[in-house]
């Protein structure tokens, strides 16, 4: 199963970076500058297999989606940039409805998608390892140029599971939990609703994973991922998109309470009648 990673892009953005994206790169406080894990993995030996040094001079597109937003799209030099941004413009509609189904339409209308050159300036210029295929900040989403060789599919839960982010970040705490920020854009990508529970994993006796879980390398990480995510589709069906929604912006908002309050206050229901239901659902 494909998996995800939200990498930090702290402080250091460089001017040439700020130049070719566009204008002044504002770094925000916030889950886009917090080191966690996010979304797709670049198939093995593909990101690194990019030569350094291969960047040519930028290039730029842009394209109106549907519903009357504007994307400017970047190839920074990529080998195989142009083909990855013809894929990314095609698979933008269904993105921007897939975000808007769940958050609705009220969110940004410039959007700014880059592919880097080089695996090095992804690393320099989005905090992405040779292991993650996009990540994002209020300002932008940068994908490797390994990412080229993920296939449609895999491409598509990506670029929507990045695409919320960029529109729910405005919204978004520093310390809103890892599970709800990465469970909910992970569902906006890979929806579950009213499908039989065997689809999604164990509920794992009901626990909500921690951050640590979701930030430490190896196979317990990718559980923890599918249990974030197969809590916000436990939410979404036992409590339609209109709960889950409201759970993020009462959970993860700046200022937000703590998890019990936030769920008593946005479904109507106690914090264990929550976890017992997810359990149920998870475990049939």
């Amino acid at each position: 199963m494909i998996r995800r990673r939200l990498s930090a892009v702290f402080g250091a953005e460089l001017i040439c970076a700020a130049f070719l994206v566009g204008g002044p790169q504002i770094v925000p406080a916030g889950p886009a500058s917090a080191s966690r894990v996010l979304a797709t993995s670049v198939p093995s030996g593909v990101a690194t297999a990019v030569p350094s040094g291969v960047a040519t001079a930028p290039s730029s597109r842009t394209v109106t989606t549907p519903d009357g937003r504007t994307a400017k799209l970047i190839d920074l030099g990529a080998p195989d940039g142009a083909a990855l941004l013809d894929v990314i413009s095609t698979e933008l509609p269904g993105a921007t409805d897939a975000v808007s189904a769940l958050w609705g339409p009220q969110w940004r209308r410039d959007l700014v998608i880059v592919v880097a050159g080089s695996p090095e300036q992804f690393a320099t210029l989005a905090g992405g390892g040779a292991d993650v295929a996009a990540t994002a900040t209020a300002d932008r989403i940068m994908f490797s140029p390994g990412a080229a060789a993920i296939d449609t599919a895999d491409l598509r839960i990506v670029l929507r599971h990045e695409l919320f982010h960029y529109a729910a970040r405005a919204d978004t705490a520093a310390d809103a939990p890892t599970w709800l920020t990465e469970g909910v854009a992970d569902f906006v990508g890979r929806p579950v609703i009213a499908q039989p529970p065997a689809s999604v994993p164990s509920a794992v006796s009901g626990r909500l994973p921690t951050d640590a879980e979701l930030a430490t390398a190896g196979p317990g990480r990718s559980a923890a991922y599918d249990r974030a995510w197969s809590f916000a589709s436990y939410i979404a069906d036992a409590y339609g998109t209109d709960g889950l929604r409201a759970l993020y912006l009462e959970a993860g908002r700046p200022g937000h309470p703590d998890v019990a309050t936030a769920v008593r206050s946005a479904l109507g229901v106690e914090l264990p009648v929550v976890l017992t239901g997810w359990r149920q659902w998870g475990n049939p």
